[in-house]
């Protein structure tokens, strides 16, 4: 025979319980964005052509990110500090 659980405390503080609650709703949506990708993933190897997209929008975003930002003229860095005494 097991012995009976003891009953759980409810959060008195109020900043708690909505800390819990966020908790709560971010797991359900990493759960929610998991089956997405389970999803598509299982459309990728249902069918080649879903793969071939799938690797052609990798493809044009590796593009984009090779891309060297825009040259700055000027000697300047971008962030100028300030000594704080």
């Amino acid at each position: 025979m097991s012995e009976p659980e003891e009953p759980r405390a409810e959060p008195t503080d109020p900043r708690l319980q909505a800390g819990l609650e966020h908790l709560q709703r971010a797991a359900h949506e990493v759960i929610a964005a998991s089956r997405a990708l389970l999803d598509a993933a299982e459309d990728v190897v249902d069918d080649p052509r879903a793969a071939r997209s799938l690797l052609d929008l990798f493809g044009s975003v590796a593009t984009r990110t090779r891309r060297s930002p825009p040259h700055r003229d000027d000697d300047d860095p971008p962030v100028q500090r300030i000594p704080v005494s």
